[in-house]
């Protein structure tokens, strides 16, 4: 969902355009420059994605995320990678002249997890048009020399990833394997049972990852597995949601996995949705009265004193599954563009369906500010 992610943004064109959407008023009313009031486009069921356009940004919608997460299997096996982009429409400055001024922030998170070692993390953030930038037409976003953007490749396409951190870098390629897989109906996810409560999201599972990696001063080169998240959207979390548990799985079979559940304070369900694409090709929907997760380990943060369930059960009708991190430690403790924490990282799933991918959990150390 994520990426799924919905994570601490002042909270989330043409194909859109066509749908007609309602309008969600934006908060607060008026800006420092005397704006009036903004409204935000509404998700409604019925839209078509089309690409590569809807690779693009839509910076009508409050937010969006591109979000890759990955599993390398060299230069080891189970090195985690998650380079994230978000873009935010805060509603201010609607009514400021200025090409600098703030319209569009762009901040972007990455993370390297390497077994039995520790989690590493980086971040960065700037307004568009200052250093950073996006396109409407295609995947193409940048935070200086940090980049996901799309590529065609001959007789096929893919993405180029890129970023730079004192602790770590990487150049990755993600080449495709299979098609994109729309998450939801059509597209249309719903994260909540008020209609405002829905996202546009499409997942690409299964892509091949080669490139280089720099870890420790040492470069290295790299192989493994990805999933693409892309989402966009104007209202997520309710106001009964604390936050919400996810994962996105590449399966062992060449399967896929997607599964969430948004969560109240008492850390009781109040909306899930799933959905698996088998080996075959075939996707099954999973609705909310047959998804459950059950914690059966936590682990507690010795910096935030969140209690994280690390070993979740997730049942998918009849379907058990369990959760299983390369890692504990994988709190992330971000700074831009404000304060969150957060858990994110590289599990295993054993079980009916085995494989590889991202859990998250939002909203353990406080209820996630959106």
């Amino acid at each position: 969902m994520r990426r799924r992610r919905f994570l601490s943004l002042p909270l989330l064109l043409p194909a859109l355009a066509r749908a007609a959407p309602t309008a969600v008023p934006a908060s607060p009313p008026a800006d420092a420059a005397g704006s009036a009031a903004i409204s935000f486009p509404a998700v409604r069921r019925g839209v078509a994605l089309s690409f590569p356009r809807d690779h693009g940004a839509h910076p009508d919608f409050r937010t969006e995320w591109w979000y890759v997460t990955g599993a390398l299997d060299s230069p080891r096996a189970d090195i985690g990678f998650q380079l994230t982009f978000f873009r935010s429409r805060p509603g201010t400055a609607e009514g400021l002249q200025s090409p600098l001024a703030a319209r569009q922030i762009l901040f972007a998170h990455a993370a390297l997890t390497v077994p039995g070692d520790r989690l590493r993390h980086g971040e960065r953030a700037a307004r568009a048009g200052l250093g950073a930038g996006f396109s409407e037409f295609d995947c193409d976003v940048h935070i200086g020399a940090w980049r996901i953007a799309r590529e065609n490749r001959g007789a096929g396409e893919g993405f180029r990833l890129r970023m730079q951190s004192p602790q770590f870098s990487y150049d990755f390629t993600l080449t495709p394997s299979q098609p994109l897989l729309l998450q939801g109906d059509g597209g249309y996810s719903r994260k909540g049972h008020g209609p405002e409560l829905a996202s546009y999201y499409f997942s690409w599972p299964q892509l091949q990852v080669d490139g280089v990696l720099v870890l420790d001063g040492k470069r290295q080169r790299a192989s493994g597995r990805a999933w693409f998240d892309h989402e966009w959207s104007t209202a997520i979390l309710g106001a009964a949601a604390v936050g919400w548990d996810w994962i996105g799985i590449n399966l062992d079979d060449g399967g896929a996995l997607m599964a969430f559940r948004m969560r109240d304070v008492q850390g009781a369900t109040l909306f899930a949705h799933a959905a698996w694409r088998d080996a075959a090709g075939r996707v099954r929907q999973f609705d909310a009265a047959n998804v459950s997760f059950t914690p059966l380990r936590n682990w507690p943060s010795p910096r935030s004193g969140a209690r994280y369930p690390v070993q979740l059960e997730i049942r998918l009708g009849g379907l058990a599954l369990r959760t299983r991190p390369v890692l504990d430690d994988q709190e992330l403790s971000t700074s831009r563009p404000l304060p969150v924490v957060y858990w994110e990282g590289l599990v295993h799933l054993e079980g009916s369906l085995k494989g590889r991918g991202y859990l998250e959990m939002t909203g353990y150390a406080g209820r996630l500010q959106m």
